[in-house]
């Protein structure tokens, strides 16, 4: 399996934003891709590259999961991992700065 930071690219995001009933609908996701790509473009979020660096350098471990999600109006990204010790951990990254909020095991 390649590490998820060599697959990014061809990832995408996977996007969970539920913060209203109407965009929980099946068909959601289409639209959460362009609003991800919205919030990148006008400088809302940062790189990908740069969320997982600083995921990694608060938590050693790999990367095995990213979700972009809108909380209390700002995006954070919540990345899993699992750390040295094989324990899975969510990691939370502010979407607008990189800096890294908070993790606890998953």
């Amino acid at each position: 399996m390649k590490p998820l930071a060599r697959m990014a690219p061809s990832l995408g995001l996977v996007l969970a934003t539920c913060a209203s009933p109407s965009l929980c609908d099946p068909d959601r996701h289409e639209h959460d891709h362009d609003r991800a790509r919205h919030a990148r473009e006008h400088g809302e979020v940062r790189p990908v590259e740069e969320i997982l660096a600083a995921a990694r350098a608060a938590v050693a471990g790999e990367v095995v999961g990213l979700e972009l999600e809108r909380e209390h109006g700002h995006w954070v990204y919540e990345i899993k991992m699992i750390g040295e010790d094989g324990r899975v951990l969510e990691v939370v990254v502010d979407g607008a700065d990189a800096r890294v909020l908070h993790w606890e095991p998953d």
